[in-house]
């Protein structure tokens, strides 16, 4: 499968270390990036073939097209693209794009796969979730998960709304992590920890509960409940965080979230 990724940035560079990783060849992926820093930092670390614009050579021999740029910045791609499409695959990673708006810039093309993933791809642990027009076969969506799956797992939208969902939920959702662990690690340097012993306890703390919950077939308010013992120092904690009102904030917050996502879509797409 011949990738061509349009942008150099983080998320185009973790794609092409998983997928090399992965056992993709370097020659079957190409990078298309303005910048000549970025465009030879990318040669260099990868070994893959780039370009400084969008031109034949870059995209006619690709079977998906992965759009990596700012959102601000896509329409201007899909409109150098559009005359260069022919039955590829594209892939847009763009945050707030829509598909409808995409698929006008690029002169009502159809083959279009839009995608959420989180910063956790950085790490190959990241989470993306994938909608396709109904001009992309099977095969087409299998390549478009191949992509996403290099840097982690996927989940398919039936409707294309639900990424505004997926956006506030796990798009956003590592910056509510790093908020809790945040408040974890600063009530432990004010119970007297060092900043380095405040910070090991609270990731440990985090990553060890992760790994419990994703070995565990217990919901997450069972494993909570047995933590909980009755008079204990977690019921205390627990009933101040409710008194906070923690719980309803947290879904308040995960709720805005989408709506902006939503927002940003109508923005985006009417500035064309």
């Amino acid at each position: 499968m011949n990738i061509t990724i349009i942008g150099g940035g983080n998320i185009a560079r973790a794609l092409l270390g998983g997928l090399i990783a992965r056992g993709h060849g370097s020659d079957a992926l190409a990078v298309v990036e303005i910048d000549a820093e970025a465009r030879a930092t990318v040669a260099a670390r990868f070994g893959v073939a780039t370009f400084s614009a969008i031109e034949p050579a870059a995209v006619v021999n690709a079977d998906v097209i992965v759009i990596a740029v700012k959102p601000q910045n896509v329409r201007t791609v899909a409109r150098e693209l559009a005359t260069l499409l022919k039955r590829q695959v594209v892939l847009s990673i763009a945050a707030g794009i829509r598909l409808s708006d995409l698929s006008r810039w690029l002169l009502g093309y159809r083959r279009l796969v839009r995608a959420m993933p989180n910063t956790a791809a950085l790490i190959g642990a990241g989470i993306a979730g994938l909608y396709a027009l109904s001009g992309v076969d099977s095969e087409g969506r299998s390549r478009a998960a191949a992509v996403l799956e290099a840097v982690g797992s996927t989940l398919w939208c039936e409707r294309e709304d639900e990424l505004d969902a997926v956006t506030a939920v796990s798009g956003s959702g590592p910056a509510y992590v790093f908020y809790f662990l945040e408040a974890l690690e600063q009530a432990a340097r004010e119970l007297g920890f060092t900043p380095a012993e405040a910070r090991r306890l609270s990731l440990a703390t985090f990553s060890g509960s992760i790994r419990l919950a994703e070995k565990s077939d217990s919901e997450p308010a069972l494993l909570r409940a047995q933590v909980t013992s009755k008079g204990g120092t977690t019921e205390r904690a627990i009933a101040t965080l409710d008194q906070a009102a923690v719980k309803a904030s947290v879904v308040a917050a995960v709720k805005a979230a989408a709506e902006r996502a939503r927002e940003l879509g109508e923005i985006l797409g009417d500035e064309a």
